[in-house]
């Protein structure tokens, strides 16, 4: 499988008009449609579980709801770059659409929460199945050129699942039933997974496919996010440090046993290596999305706990950092590729700072000033976002571009669940569950951001190693992109 098409006028801005009237169109659709699946089911979820638990039960385990579905996908998203070099798109894809449905029907028919979260697994399986083969369908199936406009359309998407979901699962849960609200995105799983299969156009298989599917590394990738995602679920003064160790001592055998792999490997080579572009990439990605978490995990209950606002306006601050990614995506997108690493430099940049403006912000108020620092954080991650997929993919080895493009959301998720730990070590470090004042929790809101400005230094780092590098210290020229 190659990049598609040719590289006319790297540099040249790139209008919308031209990007959405080309024939990349409907592929653009196929991976918008991918994305939405994911992102809007969690919302749409969210939404629902209080209904759920009313009717089924289950509200010691509800957050397994959540944990479930990200431990599955980031699985899903770790295989999904092998796959797609062994089998194409068209199967995989099909396949993980498939698993989102009946994941989604399972759901809807269940009749207590344990089938709940098993059909959860499937969705997770099937969603980061999707979202990492979407970003391998950018990389593979669009020119450079348009390579920007089509992840700003992927982030458009995201926005607007930040929107709809709520007021989807709302929907059913106040006029029908929240199974329908399964069954609803059950019918668009299949329906995508039947235009998948049905098109001819979906790049073919690399010839990869000897050796056996690699389960024992996925095996010890699924237990490294498991512990560490049970470790910040319930956090104990010795459970969690254990839990947490535990879970990162399976991440790294996996690494060291992924990097010693050839045509199998998970992972691109020297995933989180800072001497070439797209270890510091990844460097990048995983420190920023532990950094950044808390505002997800944290941010209502302190916004609500020391400023008093109601549930929903809480909701809408957290959800400030959605619209400024996809703001900021959909404006930078068409900047033509010399200025990718001012793009990058200047988004992470403001991401970081984002981080420090919170510290102060979340504590004292007032509530615009901490909307306009979600703001900022979505719009730095939107800025540099659409460029860091193209950078990276550039300057590797053209036999990793599949790899590379599959890990960045996977890695990002990663992130996540190390990042919604570590929080949680530092909120319960902090005082965060016997702060019984709102300046008691004011006071714990600052410690746990103030705890994530490190990892926003690291990311800060390894930005500087994005942006100064040239070809890939393993010696490899820029890749370029041959013809269909």
């Amino acid at each position: 499988m190659t990049a598609a098409g040719t590289n006319p006028d790297a540099d040249s801005f790139v209008p919308w008009k031209e990007f959405l009237t080309s024939a990349h169109a409907p592929p653009l659709a196929l991976v918008c449609l991918a994305v939405w699946l994911h992102a809007a089911d969690s919302l749409i979820v969210a939404t629902m579980l209080p209904s759920i638990v009313s009717e089924v039960g289950g509200a010691g385990v509800v957050s397994w709801s959540v944990s479930l579905y990200e431990i599955a996908s980031v699985v899903a998203g770790a295989a999904s770059a092998l796959l797609t070099v062994r089998h194409g798109l068209r199967a995989p894809m099909s396949l993980a659409a498939a698993l989102f449905g009946f994941g989604c029907l399972l759901s809807a028919a269940s009749p207590n929460m344990a089938l709940i979260l098993a059909g959860r697994c499937l969705q997770g399986l099937g969603g980061g199945g999707l979202v990492s083969m979407s970003f391998v369908a950018v990389g593979v199936m669009f020119p450079r050129r348009y390579t920007a406009r089509a992840l700003a359309m992927v982030s458009a998407f995201w926005g607007i699942s930040a929107f709809l979901g709520p007021l989807i699962g709302g929907f059913f849960v106040e006029y029908a039933t929240w199974r329908w609200g399964f069954g609803f995105f059950a019918l668009q799983a299949f329906g995508l997974a039947a235009w998948i299969a049905l098109r001819p156009d979906l790049p073919a298989p690399q010839g990869q496919g000897a050796g056996s599917f690699p389960v024992r590394r996925l095996a010890l990738l699924f237990l490294a996010v498991l512990l560490v995602s049970t470790g910040g679920i319930e956090v104990g003064a010795l459970q969690t440090p254990v839990l947490v160790a535990a879970g990162l001592l399976c991440l790294a055998v996996f690494l060291q046993l992924d990097g010693r792999a050839a045509a199998d490997r998970l992972l691109p080579n020297r995933p989180f290596s800072l001497r070439n572009t797209t270890g510091a990439a990844f460097v990048m990605i995983l420190s920023l999305s532990m950094a950044t978490i808390a505002l997800t995990a944290f941010g209502p209950l302190l916004v609500t706990a020391i400023h008093g606002v109601s549930a929903l306006t809480a909701g809408f601050l957290a959800a400030c950092s959605s619209i400024g990614w996809t703001i900021a995506a959909v404006l930078v997108s068409g900047s033509p590729e010399r200025l990718d690493r001012r793009m990058i430099g200047a988004g992470i940049t403001l991401v970081v700072l984002s981080i420090a403006g919170f510290v102060y912000a979340i504590p004292n108020g007032p509530v615009w000033l901490i909307a306009v620092f979600a703001a900022m954080d979505g719009a730095g991650f939107g800025m540099a976002w659409t460029f860091i997929l193209r950078r990276t993919t550039s300057l590797a080895d053209p036999a990793e571009v599949q790899r590379i493009s599959a890990a960045m959301p996977t890695v990002q998720r990663l992130g996540y669940a190390l990042g919604a730990a570590y929080t949680g070590i530092a909120a319960n470090a902090a005082g965060f569950v016997s702060a019984a004042t709102p300046a008691a929790a004011a006071d714990a809101g600052r410690w746990i951001f103030l705890s994530c400005l490190p990892f926003g230094l690291l990311a800060l780092a390894a930005m500087i190693a994005v942006v100064r590098s040239g070809p890939d210290s393993q010696g490899m020229p820029a890749a370029r992109e041959p013809s269909r």
